[in-house]
């Protein structure tokens, strides 16, 4: 019996020690964190001075109060409407075009994918250039262009625009992530097997009833991973906004005001607060994808 007990901890003994210093680690800086987080949010402590108390959650409700707030829920959604849907469109368009086969294919998905590995503070400087608001004759970037070659009706105040400002803020978060996106159903496209496609066409479908009917049903895992992944980045967006319009009212977001809470009014509380919405929002897309994949892998 001895033996038989050394032997089953000489198996999953050198498993345990390969993978509990990521354990503890996960343990202290993420789930850690995230219990101090919620401890602090839920304290009546809104000065770096007053010692955590309890305050039985009203800082939640409190939150909806400040005249600043709404207006950063709805510049969040706004972005993330327009950066998901536009990463999503176009990503898949290009893998489309690829997957149909082109010339110097490997040149084209290095050039697509090569945003990826800019930083989101670098992009947004370039794109603060790219973006400027000024009319046209004082204008550079993209204004200028515009002007230049005849096309002076569609220069705008892009980001500085009260309405539509964080759909021109989402553009560079589109041109940053589309490469990825494509990378992954460029993926998609070409796992789904060919003996489907042929089967499809001996029955008499076309091309266009083909990819409708075959090919884009077996992408909706794809999808729902892209999906996933463009939906936590929109909800967390800080670096980009911070690069390109710093923390003006018209670019407010959830997470520009978390920092404004912390580092600007020092009310700890708050801030919390804020992070504690933006977590159970990334949850409420995260927790039904890994219940969706747990599920897909118990019926395979």
């Amino acid at each position: 019996m001895a033996t038989l007990r050394l032997g089953r901890g000489r198996r999953w003994l050198p498993g345990l020690l390969l993978v509990s210093p990521s354990m503890v680690a996960i343990g202290v800086f993420v789930y850690g964190l995230i219990a101090w987080n919620t401890r602090v949010a839920v304290s009546g402590s809104h000065d770096e001075v007053t010692p955590y108390g309890f305050d039985e959650g009203r800082n939640f409700a409190d939150l909806w109060s400040d005249p600043s707030w709404p207006p950063a829920v709805r510049h969040a959604l706004l972005f993330t409407v327009v950066f998901v849907g536009g990463a999503l469109l176009l990503g898949a368009f290009l893998a489309f075009l690829m997957e149909k086969g082109i010339r110097a294919e490997a040149g084209f998905r290095a050039v697509y994918l090569f945003p990826m590995a800019i930083s989101f503070i670098a992009s947004g400087v370039v794109w603060r250039w790219l973006m400027n608001p000024a009319p046209p004759e004082r204008a550079v970037g993209l204004n200028q262009l515009f002007d230049r070659i005849g096309l002076g009706a569609l220069a705008n105040d892009w980001w500085q625009n009260p309405s539509w400002g964080m759909a021109a803020m989402a553009i560079p978060a589109i041109w940053q992530m589309t490469g990825y996106v494509m990378a992954l159903y460029l993926a998609g496209f070409r796992g789904v097997p060919d003996d489907l496609r042929e089967a499809a066409r001996v029955d008499g479908a076309s091309e266009w009833q083909v990819y409708r009917y075959v090919v884009f049903p077996q992408l909706r895992p794809v999808t729902l991973s892209a999906l996933i992944i463009l939906g936590h980045i929109s909800l967390k967006v800080f670096d980009l906004i911070m690069a390109i319009a710093g923390k003006q009212i018209i670019t407010y977001v959830p997470a520009i005001a978390t920092y404004v809470e912390v580092f600007d009014r020092h009310d700890p509380a708050n801030g919390a607060t804020i992070a504690t919405y933006l977590l159970l929002a990334v949850a409420l897309l995260v927790v039904p994808y890994l219940v969706w994949s747990v599920r897909a892998e118990r019926d395979r």
